[in-house]
């Protein structure tokens, strides 16, 4: 009888080929995120112990061995150990450091080291970081962005042939490699948590709207109401800044209205900080009078009272997927004119329940 691998024509490592998660995730039926946070031994995701086996299985039958890329193209040049990271701003938001986090953790199973350079997007700067890392023949390069958004691509990184992807960020002609979050996806699975629990006039405070992250989570909410025939109504939106202070007025803002929502999804969870304030100051008890679900599932999600139902902003994932990419090297590179989008999967707490009946 043939392995997985056998049939899905994915063979055991031998010369140059080697299984990736995204093979993993191909023959196991499941997304890229969750076969990154089943092998890395995440449990914060809602993912069953069905799917958690047939994901170890497969990585077995394939013979997935992260290590083993560190013995290929050992030789290359000087920079062989070292893989460059560019950033425009690493202290903007927490995210930057998670998604180094994800690039570190996979350089050191490579025995490779990072150098991280911040470029504060300075169209002088920018330029002379890439080409003194490509001078110096590192073995990838990691362009990154802190806001997921289109970028032009420097010259350099164009028309170097060390092997380069994009990190949160991604070109309109798709010359590189690229991976973002799932935001769309990540929108639709935040309001249908809110849907499926029965809330049918479900409130949104957005980011700022010029932003990627903020458009693609609205349009993520506008598509699950039409999947369940619910019309949208403008005014259960509210444009935030992704501060708890626009948490709070926005909360304040929807159940204003003569017929307020019955849930609220905010669209990261600072903002949800405070939306819970807010209700409680007007004596709201969640989840009995009012449900909410946050999005990033930050560290704050966990300890709110009471824990915050949010979406997992795959940061770590994304980090790890660019550097595995990288090190195939240009040829294997899986170019496309679309970015790759990793699911953002939700975890489920208290502060979702059915709405409470008239």
């Amino acid at each position: 009888m043939k392995s997985q691998g056998e049939k899905s024509g994915v063979g055991k490592v031998s010369g140059t080929q080697r299984v990736t998660m995204q093979d993993i995730a191909r023959v196991a039926g499941c997304s890229q995120s969750t076969v990154s946070f089943v092998l890395n031994g995440n449990t914060s995701a809602n993912i069953s112990e069905p799917t958690r086996q047939r994901v170890l299985q497969v990585a077995r039958d394939l013979d997935y061995k992260p290590a083993q890329m560190s013995g290929q193209r050992r030789n290359r040049s000087s920079g062989e150990g070292t893989i460059a990271l560019v950033i425009d701003n690493i202290s903007t938001s927490p995210e930057g450091i998670v998604m180094f986090d994800g690039v570190r953790q996979i350089a050191r199973q490579m025995d490779a080291i990072v150098l991280v350079a911040e470029t504060d997007n300075d169209p002088m700067l920018e330029p002379r970081t890439v080409e003194m890392f490509i001078e110096m023949e590192v073995r990838a390069i990691i362009y990154t962005c802190i806001f997921t958004r289109v970028v032009e691509i420097p010259n350099a990184l164009r028309e170097t042939s060390i092997p380069v992807v994009m990190l949160n960020c991604y070109s309109r002609d798709g010359a590189l490699p690229a991976v973002v979050p799932g935001e769309i996806a990540g929108g639709h699975r935040a309001t249908n948590a809110l849907l499926d629990a029965g809330h049918r006039r479900i409130g949104t405070i957005t980011g700022e709207i010029f932003m990627e992250a903020a458009q693609d989570r609205l349009q993520g909410y506008r598509n699950a109401l039409a999947t369940a025939d619910i019309p949208f109504a403008p005014e259960l939106v509210v444009e935030g800044d992704w501060s708890p202070s626009a948490g709070y007025r926005g909360t304040r803002a929807l159940m204003a209205l003569d017929l307020p929502p019955t849930a609220i999804f905010c669209q990261n969870d600072r903002m949800a900080i405070g939306c819970y304030e807010a209700l409680k100051e007007m004596g709201r008890r969640i989840p009995e009078d009012i449900s909410v679900v946050g999005y990033d599932d930050t560290e704050v999600a966990r300890h709110m009272s009471p824990p915050l139902t949010s979406l997992i902003l795959p940061s770590r994932a994304m980090g790890r997927w660019a550097v595995e990419q990288a090190f195939d090297g240009p040829d294997g590179l899986a170019v496309t004119r679309n970015p790759i989008k990793l699911e953002c999967a939700l975890v489920e707490r208290e502060s979702v329940i059915p709405p409470a009946k008239p």
